[in-house]
């Protein structure tokens, strides 16, 4: 599986972006998918997780009700969907694939990885 990011910039704090990640090579209804984002010097953290018909979400607790996971399997894309957006959301965002019929979570359970594209929050 590939898989495209796109949709980061620079914007003002209080903005909104709105992060697609496009899949190929796979059946994309039967992976779980994740956005993780990692700044400088710092880990590499889940931010959003949906499983494969998109029923179940997760949110990190830095993120809710600022942000929304969504699915769309008959184009093989999630977006991440941003608003409200703080300085301290500014990072490289990635998009994460793996085969499961569940939702996960660990960054290590997960197979294929985008590229990332910058986000990046000014005050």
């Amino acid at each position: 599986v590939q898989l495209q990011a796109c949709g980061g910039g620079l914007v003002q704090a209080g903005g909104s972006l709105r992060l697609s990640c496009a899949a190929s090579g796979g059946t994309f209804s039967s992976y779980s998918m994740a956005w993780f984002r990692q700044a400088p010097g710092k880990e590499r953290d889940i931010v959003s997780a949906i499983n494969w018909s998109g029923s179940i979400t997760y949110y990190a607790d830095s993120v809710k009700g600022r942000f929304i996971i969504s699915r769309d399997n008959a184009k093989n894309t999630v977006y991440l969907q941003m608003s409200s957006l703080k300085p301290e959301d500014t990072a490289v965002y990635y998009c994460a694939a793996v085969r499961s019929s569940r939702l996960v979570r660990p960054a290590n359970e997960y197979d294929y990885w985008g590229q990332g594209t910058q986000v990046t929050v000014s005050s």
